[in-house]
């Protein structure tokens, strides 16, 4: 009779190794140093999480999961302008402390342009912004069904991000931020 899974164990799992993967990316990874960076076995990666795949894909899960929370937290109420909120999202998303979160999306978005099957759930990574998008815009265009504006604040902060995470020139691309929310104001 096999071991009963553990659940408990499998969530601090998963947390190491989502840990891990922020600080190392998706590149090249392999069960074995995983395995021994997490001080387990790639045996049992592949008994909690069945296929390697599967474990990627809790990984990035949990890497969504925590910077949404985080970022929800962080956002001014929705009283706020979508000016305040659309501000604070940028400041909390290319803090200097996000940086791993920002490769690891960019990392992602790259590797499943060439290998959509390894990412099934990539459009539900990139749609899954309109709620905190769409409640920074209440007023859009099109009412609450609005998805145009939030792809367009999603797109210009993608951009912006990749610029900044490739230049390190965050005077110009808060100033392009700027630039933005002046478009953007009635």
């Amino acid at each position: 009779m096999g071991r009963p899974p553990d659940p408990a164990r499998r969530e601090r799992t998963l947390a190491r190794a989502t840990d891990y993967v922020l600080a190392h990316g998706l590149a090249g990874l392999s069960l074995r140093p995983l395995a021994a960076a997490l001080d387990t076995s790639p045996r049992m990666l592949l008994y909690d999480f069945e296929s390697k795949q599967e474990l990627v894909a809790a990984v990035l899960a949990e890497a969504r999961r925590r910077g949404a929370t985080r970022l929800t937290e962080n956002l001014p109420p929705k009283t706020a302008s979508p000016e305040e909120r659309l501000r604070a999202i940028w400041a909390w998303m290319s803090a200097p402390e996000r940086a791993s979160y920002v490769r690891l999306i960019f990392e992602v978005h790259a590797d499943g342009l060439a290998h959509p099957e390894n990412y099934p759930d990539q459009a539900e990574a990139i749609t899954g912004w309109f709620d905190t998008l769409g409640a920074t815009f209440p007023d859009a265009t099109t009412g609450p069904d609005d998805t145009v504006t939030p792809t367009l604040a999603m797109a210009v902060m993608r951009g912006l991000l990749f610029d900044l995470t490739t230049t390190g020139d965050r005077r110009r691309t808060d100033l392009a931020l700027d630039r933005f929310c002046e478009l953007l104001r009635p």
